[in-house]
């Protein structure tokens, strides 16, 4: 699919690996819709992209939102065609210790957003893309998800978040299968340690002591890098079903 072509939803798109990816399909003369929370920086920032930039607030986690948000994009652009789902939540704590066990709200709500919220969005854009005509590679959509290397090299104190990242891993062939006779591909990215508005609130030095601990580039991920690889997959029509890995070649240590 050429990038010219794309009507895209991005799903944490105000910020973070999501607004790189909005970008970087503004740059290559596609559309973008940002899917973000209600209290985002959604409407700002598309107002600073210009016209090819619309805001649709929702949370992934509600049917109605999402459907409201995806109805609002095919009106804005007349289809879409790409969904990249970028949103997501961090959580932090062992499955038991000395404060006792890890509630149970914490493991459910990290599993809704990055797991349950990702294949709400998956499945609503996949059905509007099904009315799409085929492009002349049979082509009527694409769908970017975002796991973490964290699915399978889960730190001590990421039970949840883990989990919730391999749930995202283990989707990405059996939708890229469910969808195949559709002509709507399925990929998902799983990034390394990136420099996102999450880690900018970390002192300087422990942010390089990150960086350092990734064997080459040694420095931590930029989000157009995570953007231009989205952008590869959405452009390149065979790849399909695939997890691409994109850490620096960082494997996680347990803590």
């Amino acid at each position: 699919m050429k990038l010219a072509d794309v009507k895209a939803v991005v799903t944490g798109g105000a910020s973070g690996l999501g607004l790189a990816t909005v970008e970087k399909i503004l740059v290559g003369g596609g559309k973008a819709v940002i899917l973000d929370r209600p209290n985002s920086d959604g409407a700002k920032r598309a107002q600073e992209l210009g016209k090819s930039a619309i805001f649709a607030p929702a949370d992934v986690t509600k049917e109605d939102a999402v459907n409201a948000a995806l109805d609002q994009a095919v009106a804005a652009f007349g289809g879409i065609n790409v969904c990249v789902n970028c949103a997501g939540v961090g959580s932090a704590m062992k499955i038991a210790g000395k404060a006792g066990p890890m509630p149970l709200d914490m493991f459910r709500l990290t599993i809704e957003v990055n797991l349950v919220g990702t294949f709400n969005v998956s499945r609503l854009a996949a059905t509007r893309m099904l009315a799409n005509e085929p492009n002349a590679e049979g082509e009527r959509g694409v769908i970017v998800n975002t796991a973490s290397v964290a699915a399978f090299d889960g730190q001590i104190g990421q039970v949840a978040y883990t989990a919730s990242k391999a749930g995202v891993v283990g989707m990405t062939l059996v939708i890229a299968r469910d969808l195949s006779r559709d002509g709507i591909r399925c990929n998902t990215i799983a990034p390394g340690t990136f420099d996102t508005p999450m880690l900018a609130l970390l002192p300087d030095e422990q942010r390089k002591a990150l960086g350092a601990n990734i064997p080459f580039p040694s420095r931590l991920g930029q989000p157009s890098e995570f953007g231009e690889l989205a952008c590869h997959i959405i452009s390149n029509p065979y790849l399909n079903g695939e997890t691409i890995r994109l850490d620096g070649a960082i494997r996680m240590p347990p803590r």
